[in-house]
Parts: C-alpha cells; sequence; structure tokens
C-alpha cells in the first residue's frame, strides 16, 4: 500500500490515505477530474509500474454516502454485519439486469440501484454465491466489493481528510 500511495503521488493526487490492504485509496483530484478517466488513468500506471492490470473504480465522498445512506438492507444502523456493498465500474445493460435480477440466492439478498449493488448475506461474505465474480460475469462490468464496515469507514476517512 506504500507503493500504491506513491504511485499516486507521481500521478498528482493530494491528501492520499490507503485504508487496509485491499487497495482502498482515498485522494483528491482535480475536481474538473471525470471519474472514468481517471480510473482509466491510474490502471495504466498500476500496468506500467507494477505489470498486472487491476480493474479501478472511482467514487466520490458524496457518492458513498449517497449509496449509504440508500441501503435497502440498512434497518438499523448497528446492524451492519452481512451487510456489503459491490461498487460497479459502470451501469450493467438493462438485459443483464433483468437476467441477474432472475436468480434467487436466499436468505443472501441484492438489489442493485444504479452502479452499486446492495447486498445482505445471512452467513459469511465468502461462503455466499453473491460474490464479487458472480456480478462480474452475470453483469459484464468490473466490480469491487467491500463490506459495510469498510464502506463506513471509507466515508469517515474522506471527511477526515476535508477537515
Amino acid at each position: 500500500m506504500t507503493d500504491l500511495k506513491k504511485l499516486f503521488q507521481i500521478l498528482g493526487f493530494t491528501n492520499i490515505q490507503t485504508y487496509i490492504q485491499s487497495g482502498n485509496v482515498i485522494f483528491e483530484a482535480d475536481s474538473k477530474a471525470n471519474n472514468v478517466a481517471l480510473s482509466n488513468r491510474i490502471e495504466q500506471s498500476i500496468l506500467k509500474t507494477y505489470g498486472f492490470e487491476v480493474p479501478v473504480i472511482i467514487r466520490t465522498a458524496d457518492e458513498i454516502k449517497h449509496a449509504i445512506s440508500n441501503n435497502p438492507f440498512l434497518k438499523n444502523k448497528a446492524e451492519v454485519e452481512g451487510l456489503f456493498l459491490t461498487f460497479l465500474k459502470s451501469i450493467p445493460s438493462t438485459e443483464k439486469l433483468a437476467n441477474v435480477k432472475s436468480f434467487d440466492f436466499s436468505p443472501d439478498q441484492f438489489e442493485i440501484i444504479g452502479k452499486d449493488v446492495f447486498g445482505f448475506c445471512a452467513g459469511k461474505y465468502h461462503k455466499t454465491k453473491l460474490s464479487n465474480q458472480f456480478f462480474e460475469s452475470k453483469l459484464k462490468v468490473s466490480a469491487t466489493t467491500r463490506n459495510w464496515k469498510t464502506v463506513n469507514k471509507l466515508v469517515e476517512i474522506a471527511a477526515s481528510e476535508n477537515n
């Protein structure tokens, strides 16, 4: 993560912070920057610097806050066990959305709103069929998944950077 932080510095981003070892990077970029263009730039830099391809999905702090407030499975702020959020790189096609909604892995549940897949796992996430790989293969878009505690921590870190 230290090397990743250095790469973001080289790319000219500011207020860079990393969180845990899963590639979570909080940073500031030019407010006029397009998230898709930034993602592509970071992906290319990672490929050039480290020699491997990794999808980069960017969300603003406001987008994550909006997702937090719109989670259909969040009934009680204290009950976050089993909740996850899968960030999609782009909005899937209507056809792919219709197809994926036909899957039922009860008691695990999911709902797709825009570029966010909200999920609830009755058991452990690593045992659910609602994995990152499931959504990527069915929706044909890059995705990355975080548990609910991590999603909230990312917003907390971003908020502390702006104060």
